[in-house]
């Protein structure tokens, strides 16, 4: 089976979660510049959110540029990677609402650590299908940059139950880890 139906609906499952964050954006009653300010880690965690699924988005195009073939197992990690970034309105709602308490700190970045873990899951799945000289193998190799991943958000889950200033920070600097799409994939296309 081929790729196309897998993307075309990831693609759209992105948008609907994008245009479901902002319009989690509230729009303030007053109508001037200082009724921002109060709204401000709304829109801050709105911001790393979208980044977040640009991101995601970016990776996930890569990932089926050089994906020949998808079955069953693909689909289905395919959807446990979309289960995951669905939430993401959810917890960038709570977090921006609620940015100095633990809690939303805590499952916003559980939720990233999971969309981590279910591409780790797809990608594997997508290595299991294609032969031993799949490009990917080579590309992914010992996948550092997955596993410092998932380190810095185990941090980041942790410090949020003492500080969430420096939960998101951590979370920050995953997105500016990952900000340029995968170079390891990029330079095998």
């Amino acid at each position: 089976m081929k790729t196309t139906r897998l993307e075309a609906f990831s693609d759209a499952v992105m948008a609907i979660i994008i245009t479901i964050m902002i319009l989690e954006l509230k729009v303030p009653e007053e109508t001037n510049f200082s009724a921002l300010l109060p709204k401000a880690p709304i829109f801050i965690s709105y911001l790393i959110s979208f980044i977040f699924i640009a991101i995601y988005w970016n990776n996930h195009h890569h990932l089926f540029q050089v994906t020949e073939k998808v079955n069953g197992k693909i689909l289905w990690a395919n959807m446990h990677v979309l289960f995951w970034v669905s939430l993401i309105p959810f917890s960038t709602s709570w977090l921006g609402e609620n940015h100095e308490a633990s809690a939303p700190g805590a499952l916003y970045g559980i939720v990233l650590l999971m969309i981590t873990i279910a591409s780790i899951i797809l990608q594997r799945a997508i290595l299991k299908h294609h032969d031993k000289d799949f490009m990917l193998r080579d590309a992914i190799g010992n996948d550092l940059k997955g596993k410092l991943t998932i380190l810095i958000y185990v941090i980041g889950i942790t410090l949020s139950f003492f500080n969430s200033s420096f939960a998101v920070l951590c979370y920050v600097i995953v997105a500016i880890i990952w900000f340029t799409p995968d170079k390891r994939i990029e330079k095998n296309l």
